[in-house]
């Protein structure tokens, strides 16, 4: 990944418009509509099979693909497939659209069986879309060996992720695809494997899950654990927030799946809601581990010096100075950030561009809260402008003292670190009386340079007394 700002400029939406094209990993795609039975507009060769009709027996689905195999162009073969596999529509409907493609073709009138597929109602143009998106997929040479590919579930700027059978083990994965253009790029090629070694490090309920990583073809893939579920972004841009008790509930998981990933020398950096998924049953799982690092890669660290790696509207500020030493603060920050947008319906800070985003969240001003929703209690709001300090010192030092607060706020009582009239202010004498320390030891050492040279001379010239007391006290007992 190279240049200042690798992701900014592909990330800064404004959160409260949906980007359909925009998935996150595991996202399920929308399951369509039921495809009609009926035909419209179809003409229909005497030897044609239609459902219902008297005709030959009903061929099989082998016996369909075959037939398209042998008729139809490499993408129709894969599309017949499809669609016989996902059930968007039966064999003896895709042999009559291969009756129709055969006869328009002796006319000399060529039409893929997708368009007819579309055109008699069989499959929506909506499925049809996917699946052909899928087909020219596989026919680019995505398809993964040991994998069978069930459809896309999303694409950004840096991958695109396939929804898929894993064949030997008979589960249901997702697979992230590094674009083509990026294949002959060793720094994408080498950020892409660190994204899977850094997931495989890790093992959490809340945290999605790495099943493996290689190569296919000129492709390089990563698989991971589908998650059926949506993003916390999408149930912000569905709801505008969340309640502050489902809020917190989500926080507190993805909190428990970062105190994880810091015991082992992780660090995220890319905290955000698109980056957090829900399943159906609620379980709140951190996804993307794109931007994490390890704390100790000191390596790493100096050659990003200097450079802003992040979302803009979560950005810590130390990430955005580039500074040599991030850690765990600066994913808590980002994670304030991401409950602020939750309960609030509203970013921390927003702008006309990243640039001005990132110049607020140095400089500006945090507007508390529940100043923007009244509905907030005091106790979450002091969390979240605790967790979004600017000074990584004035913040939670851990996610588990976060935690410890956050289930405090949960059943009605005050967070003991966060409240202003106990934590915050216990926090600042803390930090006073480190910098007042820091002043005297200065001033110490100061004075005892000044000291040091005078003490010096004293000491001299109370031995060049005593060694003429010395002198004079022989001569005396000489005489």
């Amino acid at each position: 990944m190279t240049g200042s700002q690798p992701r900014m400029a592909d990330e800064h939406r404004h959160p409260k418009t949906p980007d359909p094209k925009d998935r996150e990993i595991g996202l399920k795609p929308d399951p369509g509509e039921t495809a009609p039975l009926e035909k419209s507009g179809a003409t229909e060769s005497p030897g044609s099979k239609v459902m219902g009709s008297t005709g030959p027996a009903v061929p099989t689905p082998e016996e369909v693909i075959q037939e398209v195999a042998k008729s139809g162009t490499n993408v129709d073969s894969i599309v017949g497939r499809l669609v016989i596999d996902q059930g968007f529509a039966t064999p003896d409907e895709v042999q009559h659209c291969l009756a129709i493609a055969k006869q328009m073709s002796e006319a000399a009138n060529q039409q893929s069986l997708a368009d007819l597929l579309v055109r008699n109602e069989y499959v929506t143009s909506r499925q049809m879309a996917r699946l052909r998106e899928v087909a020219q997929a596989e026919r680019s040479g995505q398809k993964i060996p040991g994998y069978k590919v069930l459809g896309k579930l999303g694409a950004g700027a840096m991958a695109t992720v396939f929804k898929a059978k894993q064949l030997s083990l008979d589960r249901v994965v997702a697979i992230k695809v590094l674009p083509r253009k990026f294949t002959s790029n060793p720094q994408f090629i080498e950020r892409f494997y660190a994204e899977g070694r850094a997931a495989a490090q890790l093992n959490h309920p809340n945290i999605v899950q790495a099943y493996d990583v290689g190569k296919a073809g000129e492709y390089h893939y990563f698989v991971m654990e589908f998650v059926d579920g949506t993003t916390v972004y999408d149930e912000i841009v569905k709801s505008k927030r969340f309640a502050e008790k489902d809020a917190i509930d989500i926080v507190i998981q993805v909190a428990e799946a970062l105190a994880h990933a810091h015991s082992r020398g992780i660090i995220h950096r890319d905290v955000k809601p698109k980056n957090i998924m829900q399943t159906r049953g609620g379980v709140a799982k951190l996804a993307d581990m794109g931007l994490a690092r390890a704390i100790s890669d000191r390596e790493a660290a100096e050659a990003e010096q200097g450079k802003a790696f992040g979302t803009p509207y979560y950005i810590s500020p130390e990430q955005i100075r580039g500074e040599l030493n991030i850690g765990p603060q600066a994913d808590i920050y980002s994670l304030g950030a991401t409950l602020y947008h939750m309960v609030t319906g509203s970013v921390p800070f927003d702008g006309k561009n990243p640039s001005a985003v990132m110049h607020k969240h140095l400089k500006a001003d945090l507007v508390p809260p529940d100043h923007v929703n009244p509905k907030l209690g005091s106790g979450i709001s002091e969390v979240i402008e605790m967790m979004m300090q600017k000074d990584p010192r004035a913040r939670y030092q851990s996610c588990q003292d976060l935690i410890a607060d956050l289930r405090l706020v949960r059943e009605g009582q005050n967070p003991v670190l966060a409240h202003k009239e106990i934590g915050a202010a216990a926090l600042g004498q803390v930090l006073a009386a480190e910098a007042g320390a820091q002043a005297e030891l200065v001033e110490g050492q100061a004075q005892t340079a000044i000291v040091r040279p005078w003490l010096f001379a004293v000491l001299c010239g109370l031995l060049g007394l005593s060694v003429i007391a010395n002198i004079i006290l022989l001569a005396l007992r000489g005489e």
